[in-house]
């Protein structure tokens, strides 16, 4: 049994370039050692013949919504069965790994029985097939270094947790914004220590377009982004990096730093993550952010009379 297993949902491997990428990532991953298992999930073009060619288990039946999308919970549920592990990641078909990420999970989990680790991301211009040679860790980390742009605080790539954590996943569309930041508000409301590992975990995401999404849109674009945000539970759950309440830091889980801006955040979220009322959030949404609430407002009820006129 291997301690931790990352698991992935990739693209279908039909554009060049993203199926460079992805080719690129799945390596970095089985060159962790025998401590990590590998995953994949889904029935994609090419996704088969890239596990058969790297010896990785495949799950293919995942369940999809109407478009056709992966659902998070499937995948999720799918991995958690096939697996033995006492460590899961989820982790983006794009993202180059490197040992630390299997030394921080095993650290934080001999450490806490519930938890999720997440963390910003290195981006990278990538246009060829990476070669793993013994110096490949030290060699990527140079040329990031170099090159590498580290990527503004908001969702993460990455979910470390202990297999017995999220079980009750909605049926978000995998590749749309905001399952991700519904996975930063459960666990606040949990309660469980929701880890910012970036000091301590470097993850690179090789960079692409959006060819491969309906009509070329960003995923914050599309309307299985609404849907996402509505079975998250509404706005008010679009948690960031900004709500992780633990950092890993020299191998040891201490508190966020609360500066101004986390003491301000702290205190709004709190009727969310304490006392796990939408109502008292929303409340607090529109002290601490009164031109927010009030487009808001004005989106909902221009959305409900023009409702209201189609059904007359």
């Amino acid at each position: 049994m291997s301690p931790l297993t990352i698991f992935s949902a990739p693209k279908p491997f039909t554009d060049p370039h993203i199926r460079l990428i992805q080719r690129n990532a799945i390596q970095s991953w089985l060159h962790l050692g025998p401590d990590v298992e590998v995953i994949l999930v889904g029935e994609e073009e090419g996704l088969a013949e890239t596990a058969d060619e790297f010896g990785v288990k495949l799950l293919s039946n995942v369940k999809r919504n109407r478009f056709g999308t992966p659902l998070v919970s499937s995948i999720f549920n799918l991995a958690r069965e096939a697996s033995q592990s006492p460590i899961l990641a989820y982790v983006n078909a794009d993202i180059l790994i490197l040992p630390d990420f299997v030394n921080a999970a095993r650290l934080v989990n001999e450490k806490t029985d519930q938890y999720l680790i997440v963390g910003q991301r290195w981006d990278l211009d990538v246009r060829e097939p990476l070669a793993f040679p013994e110096t490949w860790v030290e060699d990527l980390k140079n040329r990031t270094e170099q090159f590498g742009r580290l990527h503004p605080r908001g969702g993460s790539d990455y979910f470390i947790y202990p297999r017995d954590c999220f079980k009750d996943i909605p049926d978000f569309a995998v590749g749309r914004a905001g399952w991700d930041n519904w996975m930063f508000y459960k666990a606040r409301c949990e309660r469980w220590p929701l880890i910012d590992g970036t000091r301590s975990i470097q993850i690179i995401h090789q960079d692409h377009d959006y060819r491969h999404l309906p009509k070329g849109q960003p995923h914050y674009r599309l309307p299985e982004t609404t849907d996402n945000v509505q079975l998250a539970g509404g706005p008010r759950t679009i948690f960031n990096l900004l709500d992780a309440d633990r950092q890993l830091v020299d191998g040891q889980i201490i508190k966020a730093e609360l500066n101004w801006e986390k003491r301000w955040r702290e205190v709004e979220i709190f009727p969310l993550v304490r006392l796990r009322s939408m109502a008292l959030g929303q409340v607090f949404f529109g002290i601490f952010h009164p031109i927010k609430a009030y487009r808001e407002i004005r989106a909902w009820l221009r959305m409900k009379i023009k409702h209201s006129g189609n059904q007359a």
